[in-house]
């Protein structure tokens, strides 16, 4: 039997640098590099695999799907109002962008649409650049989602700490809880710009603005849509709360004499869908708010998606794919006049709880809020605002774990201050701002506790045979990381030592160097030695051999061969060093056991 081409006995035919070359530029390894990037970009596309489970998933997705569509109903048209648009515009962005995220989305349950943190960063742009510009800003937002997601950015989120992530959501919470007294204490919608754009002067702002009257209808409105959220779950999981208490705050109004505004007239179709117009002139200030939502709607939905993946098993989900759908998403949102959207997890979390595991139920939540629009335009045009009012209040209200709040509190000092800086900057400055101080707080604690962990210690030699001399050898024992954040402190402790003869510098024990580190290394072989001092290396490890010899470690050294493997042969060769130090200032010729 002849030996197989990859055999150790097979010689192999030698390849020159030119046959090298053109192998790489080949035709067959062209042709496998754009077969690759094919295969690339194919999976970030829908396929039939996404329903392969749909015969035996069917039944859950279908009550799944409707459960969700009814508890999406007034949140869709609550988001819509808080942003400074409208109901319809909300329900048509939990319509186009609910189909559109099921389709081409990177999660089999997630369920998207418009979301409070969406509206908190919406409600500025409304103000100052008016309702007309969400459409544009919306577009532009989905372009970019989807370029990150074609860029492979998907796992970025990822290294988002969880305090961040709960200080994020806990002011979020609070800015739709502020954002909610505007429809309670005035029949009067406010104008874009005729309140801050900051949650908490707003709010100060409708207090001091209020009509009496209206306020307490509105509050009246609002604790009934409470009791029923609360009181619904417990006389029978599947009574949708929100529903039954809009439903009877709205049959109240329709028989009572009350001032409580409502949501007005809504179209019984979609509108025909247009690109939104973009003017050039405009894009300084609306590509910087595009970003702005672009990186929240990316945030928020791959938050999500991960979610959604650990409360069931319903498959894994593509971050990659998650960021395209999410884009695409937002775009077809747009060219209907809708805001931008993203995963949701409170309706996600709806979905699966109820037996949603693939996409059909999404897409059949977005039929189902599609035939509220073609068949109940009138009735929902009805509902007083002041109940979509109590229906986000207790959505904020939910979204706060005040045990998770109590954890991060009272665990480290860092993770702590880390929650409580993002949830004060999310509600009184700006959402994305905090999500960026907050990763690069949690990156400083993180850096000053691996800069505590990085050890170095002057250790006398002690061995069992001590020898005349052993006094002037000082070993330097590195311990953990060496990076920029200690290079300074290990600098200073090591250049500290005392008039010795020779320094070892024991490395076995340095687990993570970086540049900066090598670098403060080479600082100290080239410091000690300026003082005379001999300088030996023991114990490199073999990964860090080319970095020590790039920045110059190794060429720093008196001697090429004074670099060892194990202690005892370099305390030999310190101690030679030390006999010819003492013999030279004896000026009494000894043999050098040292060549060099």
């Amino acid at each position: 039997m002849s030996p197989s081409p990859s055999s150790p006995s097979t010689p192999r035919p030698e390849i020159s640098p030119g046959t090298a070359t053109a192998a790489a530029h080949s035709p067959s390894n062209g042709s496998h590099r754009l077969g690759s990037a094919l295969r690339a970009a194919r999976s970030l596309l829908p396929g039939s695999a996404d329903y392969r489970d749909l015969r035996r998933t069917w039944k859950g997705d279908l009550i799944g799907g409707v459960t969700v569509g009814i508890v999406a109903l007034p949140l869709a048209l609550g988001f819509g109002v808080s942003s400074g648009l409208t109901a319809e515009q909300g329900l048509v962005t939990a319509i186009v962008a609910g189909m559109l995220a099921a389709v081409f989305g990177g999660s089999n349950v997630q369920v998207s649409g418009p979301t409070g943190a969406m509206v908190v960063v919406l409600l500025p742009i409304v103000a100052t650049q008016g309702a007309g510009a969400v459409a544009a800003v919306t577009l532009l937002a989905g372009v970019i989602v989807v370029l990150a997601g074609a860029l492979r950015l998907g796992r970025v989120v990822g290294v988002i700490p969880w305090p961040v992530i709960e200080g994020f959501t806990l002011g979020i919470a609070c800015i739709i809880g502020m954002q909610q007294l505007p429809l309670i204490t005035s029949a009067h919608q406010a104008e874009p710009g005729e309140l801050s754009s900051n949650a908490i002067v707003a709010a100060v702002q409708s207090l001091l603005a209020m009509d009496p009257a209206h306020f307490v209808w509105g509050l009246g409105a609002v604790a009934i849509v409470v009791a029923c959220m609360i009181i619904s779950p417990r006389i029978h999981r599947s009574i949708p709360g929100s529903l039954v208490g809009i439903a009877v705050v709205t049959a109240l109004a329709a028989v009572l004499p009350t001032p409580l505004a409502r949501i007005g007239t809504i179209p019984s179709a979609l509108p025909a869908p247009s690109l939104p117009t973009l003017d050039l002139g405009a894009m300084g200030t609306l590509l910087p708010a595009a970003a702005t939502v672009a990186a929240l709607a990316a945030i928020e939905s791959l938050l999500s998606a991960r979610v959604a993946a650990g409360l069931a098993d319903t498959g894994v989900y593509d971050p990659d794919r998650e960021l395209v759908g999410q884009g695409v998403a937002s775009i077809g949102a747009s060219l209907f006049g809708g805001m931008p959207a993203t995963g949701a997890i409170a309706r996600t979390s709806v979905n699966v709880r109820a037996g949603g595991r693939t996409r059909l139920a999404s897409v059949i939540h977005a039929l189902v809020l599609l035939a509220v629009v073609y068949a109940a335009s009138g009735p929902v045009g009805m509902i007083p605002l002041a109940a979509l009012a109590g229906v986000l209040i207790m959505t904020a209200v939910r979204m706060v774990h005040l045990a998770t709040a109590r954890t991060l509190l009272r665990s480290t000092k860092a993770d702590a201050a880390t929650f409580a800086l993002t949830a004060l900057i999310t509600v009184s400055f700006d959402l994305i701002a905090a999500v960026l101080i907050g990763v690069t707080l949690a990156a400083i604690f993180s850096l000053r506790t691996v800069s505590r962990s990085s050890g170095v210690a002057l250790e006398p030699v002690r061995t069992a045979d001590p020898e005349p001399g052993d006094e002037e050898i000082i070993a330097v024992r590195f311990t953990g990381q060496l990076f920029f954040i200690s290079a300074d402190r290990v600098f200073d402790t090591v250049m500290s030592v005392g008039p010795v003869t020779v320094v070892i510098l024991r490395v076995s024990m340095l687990e993570l160097v970086d540049a900066t580190g090598a670098r403060v290394l080479e600082n100290i072989v080239r410091g000690l030695e300026g003082r005379g001092i001999t300088v030996l290396l023991k114990g490199m490890r073999q990964g860090h051999t080319e970095l020590f010899d790039t920045v110059g470690v190794l060429r720093a050294l008196r001697h090429h061969k004074h670099v060892f493997a194990d202690f005892d042969g370099t305390l030999e060769h310190a101690r030679s060093h030390v006999r010819r130090a003492h013999a030279a200032r004896a000026d009494t010729p000894v043999e050098a056991t040292a060549k060099d």
